[in-house]
């Protein structure tokens, strides 16, 4: 893991599923452990898919707000 890829979670999209066009940093906890049983796509998907699933699984979601980018009031 790259300290980039905490800031890829809350800027890519997934791009394909039911929960096509969420942020992968807001995908449920159920969705990334159906991925964890049956197994993570390749490529940069996959290993986001992945390290979102440990965030998740690990209750550390907090740890990206501070990454998040709000708009500006």
């Amino acid at each position: 893991m790259k300290a980039s890829d905490l800031e890829r979670l809350v800027e890519l999209k997934m791009p394909f599923g039911k929960y096509e066009d969420r942020l992968i940093a807001d995908l449920p906890g159920h969705y990334l452990a159906w991925f964890a049983r049956n197994g993570f796509p390749k490529g940069e998907i996959g290993t986001l898919l992945a390290l979102m699933y440990e965030l998740d699984h690990n209750d550390l979601r907090a740890l990206l707000d501070p990454l998040r980018r709000f708009p500006p009031d």
